[in-house]
C-alpha cells in the first residue's frame, strides 16, 4: 500500500493572548501549514523537485524544518548536544539532497517527533532567556528571537511549498 501524506486541520491562532501563547500559536500554524501543503500526496510527488534547477522538494522542506527545529530549539536554546537528523559535516545539504530514497512516512514522523521534543526542551525557559549558538558564538540570542525567526523561516518555506505544490498538481491554498 502506498503511503499518502495525511490531511490535517491547521491550528487556529488566537486574536488576543499573552506573548508566549501568541508566538507558539503562530509557530504551530506555520508548522501545520507545511504539512497541509503536503496532504494527499504520495512519496513520489513529495520527492518531486518541481522548480528546476532547485533541489527543493516538499519532502526536502519537511526534512529541512526538522533540522531547523532541532538546531534552534534543542541544540542552541536548550543546549542539547545532538547530531542533526539528515545533515552532517560531510553532507551539509542532506535534508534536500538525499530525498530519492527517503521514506516519507518516517520523515513526517521524525518531523512531528522533533516538534514535540523542541517544544518540551524550551517549555520552562522564559522568552528573555539568552544563549550562544555553537556555530555563531559571537552573538547572544533570546528564545523570543528564536520563536520569531522560526515563524519567519516557516513563512518563507511555506511560500516555497505553495509553488512546489502548484507545480505538482495545481493545488493552491492560503
Amino acid at each position: 500500500m502506498t503511503w499518502i501524506a495525511p490531511d490535517l486541520e491547521r491550528t487556529e491562532t488566537p486574536l488576543v493572548a499573552d506573548e508566549r501563547t501568541m508566538l507558539r500559536a503562530w509557530l504551530d500554524r506555520h508548522r501545520d501549514t507545511l504539512l497541509w501543503k503536503c496532504a494527499g500526496l504520495d512519496g513520489e510527488q513529495l520527492r518531486t523537485r518541481a522548480v528546476e534547477p532547485s533541489t527543493m522538494s516538499l519532502l526536502g522542506l519537511v526534512r529541512h524544518m526538522t533540522e531547523v527545529e532541532r538546531g534552534w530549539f534543542r541544540c542552541a536554546a536548550a543546549g542539547q548536544d545532538l547530531a542533526y537528523v539528515y545533515c552532517s559535516e560531510d553532507n551539509p545539504d542532506g535534508d534536500f539532497a538525499d530525498v530519492a530514497d527517503a521514506d516519507p512516512e518516517a520523515t513526517f514522523a521524525a518531523f512531528r517527533a522533533e516538534i514535540a521534543q523542541a517544544d518540551a526542551a524550551v517549555a520552562a525557559l522564559p522568552l528573555d532567556y539568552t544563549f550562544r549558538h555553537r556555530w555563531r558564538a559571537d552573538d547572544d540570542y533570546s528564545l523570543r528571537w528564536v520563536y520569531l525567526h522560526m515563524i519567519e523561516e516557516y513563512a518563507r518555506h511555506n511560500g516555497h511549498a505553495d509553488l512546489l505544490r502548484e507545480r505538482i498538481d495545481g493545488f493552491t491554498g492560503d
